[in-house]
């Protein structure tokens, strides 16, 4: 069916899209479905259209690995990103937890260092109050 459009012109050849056209030698041929990429037996890839007539497979393949290769590295960055996010929020919020722990301690060893000189300082005064009457 697409050997009917050789020597014709590129458009009419991939108004079929299993058609494939040849610029070099003007055929247009079957795409070899079973393949990814058309053989050089075919047709030679800087010659070779597929679906539009202004992108030849050599473009299109190095077209399609560098958009590939920047999603690939956006989402590398990405991913790197969220997890230096998610451990820097880690850090900062083990942090204060730590410290209001510390400091929560320190309060109450002052705490009962207080009382310990209030219960001293009372036993003393009521030991002086006995000693001079005064009770």
């Amino acid at each position: 069916e697409c050997h009917q459009y050789t020597n014709r012109s590129c458009e009419e050849c991939l108004k079929n899209v299993t058609c494939l056209w040849c610029a070099s030698s003007g055929r247009c041929v079957e795409y070899p479905i079973r393949r990814v990429l058309p053989p050089a037996s075919l047709c030679e890839l800087r010659s070779a259209r597929w679906g539009v007539c202004w992108v030849n497979f050599e473009a299109l393949i190095i077209a399609m690995s560098v958009v590939g290769g920047t999603i690939l590295i956006t989402l590398g960055v990405c991913c790197c990103w969220c997890c230096c996010k998610k451990k820097s929020k880690k850090q900062v919020s083990e942090g204060p937890d730590k410290d209001d722990e510390r400091a929560a301690r320190e309060r109450e060893k002052r705490r009962v260092r207080q009382e310990e000189r209030r219960a001293e300082m009372k036993s003393r005064h009521d030991e002086i109050r006995r000693k001079y009457g005064t009770v």
